[in-house]
């Protein structure tokens, strides 16, 4: 039989859904390990973790989400692979994107992402937060329980990052579907973990985005969406739209994986653990603590990778440039060289804050303030509605022998479904809930005569409009039956025309034009 440590991390399931008997089986082969046959390294180490998620000069966050185990696009060759890396970075998975970003590049924009998680913005978004997540813990207890990811926490951090971002309220439902249906980061059971594909949700929401930022510069608002779209980088230039679009969509992503799956795994500590729930009650102040010790065992996320662009070292170990690292994020906050009794649960951990759940150094998680405020909230929320809360028997199994179905994801670590029953608290008053989900304003159809164009009117207007989709099929055929669409939904023809000026030109938009005046 294969020894556990040199199973494939990425590819075994029973690896995947549960981690820590693979890593500690790792750990005990020492901080740093190369299974055999494999051409990365993996780093189980508290310090050695640390070590390498702060070396940003030697170690690059290009691999960040293809991962450890993805072949490199090209052989790497010398002590010093940068000029390497930057020449294919266009052929690594996400290689566009903040989170794989290095050097000035990462700075620079992530300097644009800070302005979106300032004190002052916190502030404002935590008011959406306090109210929405009030109405629907009060719908859920109304209900006597529900399915905990679907039904709360992924509508729940989708329209909080939606109205943090300025989301308009007619697109909301939109994102809310788009990211119901997406896969977590890394989950093997989906192909849609292709960023290229135009029907992965980043994309499809990226077109709206690239809408509201074109119709922000062209016409600024005194708005969040006019603020981030005018937002220039610190030596002054305004950084392309496309910059924009992907660094928002990302948050998306990003933000509801992390908060969604860390209140699934904090209330399984809460109803597994014997009198915790009773003790966070009495003393709501406790809930931060909860968190944090949730995010050390239990953290959104399991792992990250870097690649050694230059020769160097992790502890004493010599890493020569080209090699790939597998950090164990799950592993490091295991560490009994750094935690006592590493996997026990305790409320009260002394420096607890110095876990490495949301990472460490430059590519630290931006929104890590926000998906603590969100759990906290929705935590308060639902221990001062409830007198109790536990997990339904017939999904999930007794205490003692659960029965848990976590994503088979080599980066997420959450549950996939949650079902949770709760009694309500005594003399709390449901007689008059209010629906959890935001009103969504509803566009009005687009009448005869309207003064339709290419430059003006927004091709989602036009769709709603049988006479305007009839002219879009005549001059480009299947356009409205396209998926692809939905990316554009918020932008004008004229505004498509200049990220496809093939497909649209001058003198079709102008035929175009022409029909549309007859309508």
């Amino acid at each position: 039989m294969q020894p556990l440590e040199d199973r494939d991390y990425f590819t075994d399931y029973e690896i995947l859904k549960e981690p820590y008997a693979f890593f500690e089986a790792v750990r005990a082969k020492g901080p740093i390990y190369q299974p055999p046959g494999k051409d990365y390294l993996i780093v189980t180490g508290f310090e050695e973790t640390l070590e390498v998620l702060k070396n940003n000069a030697d170690f690059s966050a290009i691999i960040g989400l293809a991962g450890a185990a993805a072949p490199l696009p090209f052989t790497p060759t010398g002590s010093d692979i940068t000029e390497q890396v930057e020449a294919h970075r266009d052929q690594f998975l996400g290689g566009e994107l903040l989170v794989n970003y290095d050097d000035d590049q990462h700075t620079r924009v992530r300097t644009l992402l800070n302005r979106l998680f300032t004190p002052s913005r916190l502030k404002k978004n935590e008011e959406f937060i306090d109210d929405f997540s009030d109405r629907i813990i009060r719908e859920m207890v109304a209900k006597g329980g529900c399915e905990l990811i679907k039904e709360v926490a992924t509508p729940f951090v989708t329209l909080v990052i939606a109205d943090l971002l300025g989301v308009p309220a007619e697109d909301r439902q939109m994102f809310m579907d788009v990211i119901e249906a997406a896969p977590a980061p890394g989950n093997l059971e989906s192909a849609k973990n292709d960023f290229s594909s135009p029907d992965h949700p980043l994309v499809v929401m990226g077109g709206y985005f690239a809408g509201y930022v074109q119709d922000r510069r062209e016409t600024p608002r005194e708005d969040i969406l006019t603020e981030l779209s005018l937002a220039t980088f610190p030596d002054g230039s305004l950084p392309d739209l496309v910059e924009i679009v992907k660094m928002t969509t990302f948050l998306f992503g990003a933000g509801q994986d992390t908060s969604a799956k860390l209140l699934g795994n904090s209330i399984r500590y809460i109803t597994d653990q014997p009198g915790l729930q009773d003790k966070l009650r009495a003393d709501p102040k406790l809930i931060p603590q909860l968190i944090e010790e949730v995010l050390r065992l239990e953290g959104s996320t399991k792992q990250t990778a870097r690649l050694a662009r230059k020769d160097t070292k992790i502890g004493d170990r010599d890493v020569p440039a080209g090699t790939k690292v597998l950090v164990a994020i799950s592993a490091a906050n295991r560490d009994p060289d750094r935690w006592e009794e590493p996997t026990k649960f305790v409320l009260d951990r002394p420096k607890i804050k110095e876990h490495l759940a949301f990472g460490r150094g430059k590519h630290v998680c931006a929104g890590a303030p926000l998906a603590r405020v969100e759990v906290r909230v929705l935590l308060e929320k639902l221990l001062a509605y409830t007198s109790n809360i536990e997990l339904v028997e017939e999904k999930h199994g007794t205490a003692d022998n659960r029965k848990l179905d976590f994503e088979p994801s080599f980066i997420i670590r959450g549950l996939s479904e949650l079902h949770v029953r709760l009694t309500p608290a005594v003399g709390l008053d449901l007689s008059t809930v209010a629906p959890a989900t935001p009103v969504v304003e509803q566009a009005q159809p687009v009448a005869g005569n309207a003064g339709l164009s290419t430059g003006k009117t927004k091709i989602g207007d036009l769709l709603k409009n049988p006479d305007a989709r009839a002219v879009l099929d005549k001059h480009f055929p299947g356009m409205t039956a396209d998926k692809r669409i939905a990316m554009a939904k918020g932008m004008t023809l004229r505004s498509v025309q200049k990220f496809a000026p093939g497909q649209f030109s001058n003198e079709a938009l102008d035929a175009v034009d022409v029909d549309l005046a007859q309508i």
